[in-house]
Formats: structure tokens, sequence, C-alpha cells
């Protein structure tokens, strides 16, 4: 008893230590002072996790995090990050040591960095980012443990500051992407469980009171005004902070109040963005001697009924979803050269829009997308069955949602925020479901809140949407898989019924077809299989009333252990208009040339 009540009072220290270190997400990270550790990072494989517990499975003091080295002849260290194997980071294990393809468990990442004297100048602090790590990390630094984070899709940091020293310095991150049923996702979900550091891993330079956070945004049409806002990382009164659109010749000094808050309305004229003419501003933001470069555009997003109104006037969505993997091949895409490809196959499709599946997708993807004028749909993993009363998911879901938010609420094509594909109906299912939107309303009122839904009341061939989350969301969004999960020839006589008075979204229908196979319409996974289901889908849309948009599952083949079918599938979720290697199937001409008339 005395050794258990000694280790709880050990980690109850080291818990408060945690939480003098953690800070809260800084946005726009691309904009700052940065210094990449990306690169090569040494990597050991920890099956038993033995370098995070003892034999009995109590935490250890002598972990793999102290990156110990013997002292003596006789000193035993059986671990040595020096002499372990190295891996490119950003990436996924699954796809960089073919050991590990299957592999869910724990992986050891060691990168070690110097800092000179000028770079601990007096008055600025170093917060070390990660872009992403799936799915639970525990970050040490020099040894000493920064914090814990949870949650493979969105970005944290840590201040460091002080735990760094002139010379060589190491960061140790123990990564683990074990499954759960209370996790968001949960246990079972339809995509590859990447795991690893699989996003940038940067050292931010800030001053010790710095821009934590910002928004920009377009109020309204009529007065074109702009609405300015800033977050000091302190409550602090009194700091004067300037924004600079220099295209706009707009220059405005805000004045923090004691909450380190401050707000500004300003006249402007922008050219708005939209997907004909995605404009964006170059901005800068300034405070003492930091200054945040952003490029930002100006639009609005609304409903009027069963329209999406953009910028005041109605806009179909033609859509595409998106999961998270590079365009050739499988594992986790991270770079704006792997979402460029991607958007541009969107693009080549007839899209103006892309729903980003099942959870934030990295930034630079949503920033080349802006760039290229495609609007997005940005979702949290809370998906199929959730621990839906386990207040802990519910944490862990807001908690995801937030993190969203703040990375990516200024930028201007991210117009839907969703908060959930696929959820079985029950109370507690809405109650959860419900708090979410509230929430999401409470961070952004700017932009449209939506899920996608299940219709659950079918008979025979009418189907009626039922949902008691409606009246939480501007847009009805659902997944329907008429030909696949049900018989194609069942699509003209099918009707729906949408008792809402909002814009609908088909957010998800389609079916697999193994890229060069061929043979009857009626034939299963071959390409006039798909490319007949989508021709009899889209006869059957058009017939939907308040159809606003829709994304078909999926642009590209995707990596899934749950499809096993040898010969087709090999675990490739096969409902693709595009192979994993990039080949174009029919049904793709069937979608790009029913785009081309709407």
């Amino acid at each position: 008893m005395k050794k258990t009540l000694t280790t709880l009072v050990l980690l109850s220290a080291t818990m408060l230590a945690v939480q003098a270190q953690q800070v809260p997400q800084v946005a726009n990270v691309l904009g700052r002072r940065t210094t990449s550790l990306n690169g090569s990072w040494h990597y050991i494989v920890d099956v038993q996790e033995e370098g995070y517990y003892d034999y009995r499975m109590n935490p250890t003091q002598h972990g793999f995090f102290r990156n110990a080295k013997p002292e003596k002849p006789e000193d035993l260290i059986e671990y040595d990050f020096d002499k372990s194997e190295e891996m490119t980071i950003p990436s996924d294990w699954n796809t960089r040591d073919e050991r590990l393809f299957f592999y869910e468990g724990t992986v050891w990442f060691c990168k070690k960095f110097s800092i000179d004297a000028s770079q601990l100048k007096e008055g600025w602090r170093k917060l070390l980012y990660f872009g992403a790590v799936n799915y639970e990390a525990y970050v040490y630094v020099n040894g000493h443990r920064m914090g814990r984070h949870v949650g493979g899709f969105t970005p944290f940091n840590f201040d460091i500051t002080d735990q760094l020293r002139e010379g060589e310095n190491f960061v140790i991150v123990k990564v683990d992407n074990k499954r759960h049923a209370e996790d968001v996702p949960t246990q079972i979900f339809d995509w590859w469980n990447y795991g690893g550091i699989t996003r940038d891993v940067l050292l931010v330079d800030v001053p010790s009171t710095y821009i934590e956070n910002y928004s920009l945004q377009l109020l309204s049409l009529d007065d074109r005004r702009l609405a300015f806002t800033v977050t000091l990382n302190k409550a602090e009164a009194g700091h004067q902070v300037t924004l600079r659109i220099p295209e706009l010749k707009v220059e405005r000094t805000v004045t923090t109040s004691a909450d380190g808050t401050a707000t500004a309305f300003l006249k402007a004229k922008p050219q708005l963005w939209s997907p004909v003419n995605p404009k964006l501003y170059a901005v800068e933001i300034s405070l003492n001697d930091e200054t945040i470069t952003d490029e930002v555009g100006f639009r609005t997003i609304s409903t009027r009924g069963k329209q999406i109104l953009l910028n005041g006037e109605p806009i179909f969505l033609k859509g595409i979803s998106i999961h998270e993997e590079k365009a050739f091949g499988g594992g986790r895409a991270n770079c704006t050269d792997d979402a460029h490809t991607l958007l541009s196959w969107a693009k080549e499709l007839g899209c103006n829009f892309v729903r980003l599946a099942h959870y934030p997708h990295n930034e630079y993807a949503v920033r080349e997308a802006e760039r290229m004028g495609i609007l997005v749909w940005s979702e949290i993993p809370v998906y199929w069955t959730i621990a839906w009363k386990n207040f802990a998911t519910y944490q862990n879901a807001e908690a995801q949602l937030h993190d969203m938010i703040a990375r990516d609420h200024n930028r201007a094509n991210v117009i839907i925020w969703s908060i959930a594909n696929e959820t079985p109906h029950s109370p507690e299912r809405d109650q959860f479901l419900g708090r979410l939107a509230t929430y999401a309303r409470s961070q952004d009122s700017t932009r449209l809140i939506s899920m996608a839904m299940e219709v659950t009341g079918a008979a025979n061939y009418h189907n009626k949407l039922q949902d008691n989350m409606n009246r939480y969301v501007d847009v009805v969004a659902f997944n329907q898989y008429i030909g696949w999960y049900r018989d194609v020839n069942d699509a003209p006589k099918m009707t729906w019924e949408i008792p809402y008075d909002k814009p609908v979204i088909i957010s998800e229908f389609g079916g697999g077809a193994k890229a060069g196979l061929h043979g009857p319409k009626n034939q299963r996974w071959t390409e006039e299989f798909q490319e007949n289901l989508y021709r009899e889908n889209t006869a059957m849309l058009d017939k939907i009333d308040g159809l606003a948009g829709t994304t078909p599952w999926i642009l590209k083949d995707f990596r899934s252990p749950r499809r096993v079918l040898t010969g087709i599938q090999d675990y490739y979720n096969r409902k693709g208009l595009i192979s994993d290697q990039g080949e174009k199937k029919l049904a793709f001409d069937v979608l790009k040339k029913w785009y081309e008339g709407k």
C-alpha cells in the first residue's frame, strides 16, 4: 500500500507540472516565425509499453523518455534511440515500416535539435507545436514531461522554454494508436488507423505576451463591414495590436481590455471570395516585436428556405468526399503537393465543394482548397456508435470540435462545420450531438452547422428523413446507398420526403468498383456496375425537393481494414471514382457530366 500511495503522489506531482506547461492552441503557425523539426526521427516499437510501465504495470521513472545512456560499463539500459531505426516525420508508420502495416500500439519517437544562446533571448518563448499525432501522445523534452494529448487530427502545443538549454536538446514522443470504445472515433471505423506523428512538428517563437488567436470576418454584404477580434495568451489590458490589409488601405490599432481581448469594426470594400474568384488579401497583425502574416478571403454564407446562399446568391454545391490519404497508393496525406493532386482531380470532376471526411484534414489541404476556389465541409470523427453516455467521450469530441474551429475559422472556403456521421438514434445521442451543435455555434456563428444523417423512415420505395437533430442544423444532410446496399433498379421508383424547410445535401452515395475490371452493368465490382449506379442515382437525386448539393462517396479508393475481399478490395474501400493508382473509372465521367448540367 505504501508503494502505491507513493506512486500516486508522484503522479499527482507530475500532473501539476504538466498543467503548468500546457498552453491553448496557437493560431496560424504558418504565418509565424518557426523552426521545423520535421525530418529524420529515431523510433522504437514498444509492443508491451515497457518504456512507460514497469513489470507490475505501474508508470516507471526510468522510462524511454529519459533517453538514458550508460555512465559505467556495468550499467544496464535496454534501449538506445541513437542506435534505433529512423523514420521521416511527418508520416505514418504503417507505410514507412512494412512490419507495422497492421500495427496498433505504442511507438516512441526521438529527435535531437540544437539551440544556441541567441534563440533563448529574454522575453521570448518557444512553443513545441504538433500538427497532429494519432492517437494519444505523451510529449517529453530533455526528459521532462510536457503533457498528453488525445485525438488524432487536431493540433496542439506546449510551452517548452523553461526545459530548453543551450546546445543539444531532445524531444521524445510516446505515440499510441490503439482503439478504444470510449474514443472519438470509437473502436470501429471504415478507414485505416494510420499511427504516428502524421503532421508537422515545429518550434514556434512567440513573445512572452503574444497573439493566441484572432478572427477577421465579413459581417454583411450591405455595408461590407469587417469584424476583427484578437485574443492574447494573457488576460492583460493595455496591449496595442495593429491590423493591416495593405490592398484595402486598412490600418487599425486596437487596445486590449482586462480579459486580453480587443474588437474593432472596419469599413472596407473587399472583392468577395468565391469559387470563380478565390480572392485572398495579404494581412498583417502586429503586437510589439511580432508580426503574423496571413491571407484572408471575405464572403458570406447563409441559407434561405431550401437554398444555400454564398455572398447572397444561391449556389449548388457540386462536391465529392475525400479521405486524407495520398493520391497514389496509401499513406497519410500531409503536405500541399498531396492536397493539390487530390483537389485537382476534384476540380477536373467539376467540383466547387469537398467534404473532408471524417475528421479535420491537415491545414495545407484546407488552405490549398481556399487558393483553388473550393468550398469545404469540415468534420470531427463522431462516427457511428460513439459512447454517448460517457462524459469523457463528450469532452473529447468537444475538444476536437474546438480545435478544428480554432485552426480554420479564418478560412473563407470553410462553410460547414459537421458534428457527426451516420449515428444511430437515441435520446443520449440527441443530447450529445445537440450539445455539440450548440457549442459549435458559440465558437463560430458565421458558418453553417450540419451532420451526415441516415434515412431511417423507409417504407418500400418511400424514404422519409426523421431525425431530432433537424432543429440544430442549418443544412440537412444524409447518406444513402441505393444501388449498393439496395438494388439499383429501385432507384427510379424511389421517392424522398424531407419535412424540413432547410437545404438538403446528399452527403454520401456510391458503390464499389475495381479499376480495370469490366463486365455487364449488373455484375458487382465492375466499372460498368458503378457507372450504371451513378447514372441511376443522379437521375433519382434530381427529383429531391430542396437538393442543394451532393458529396458522393468517394473521390479515391482508400485503405480500410474492413475491406477484406481478396483480389477485389485487398484492404481498400473501392468506392472511389479514381483508383489508388490514379486511374479514373467510368463513373467519373457520369458525375462530371451531371455536374456540367448544374
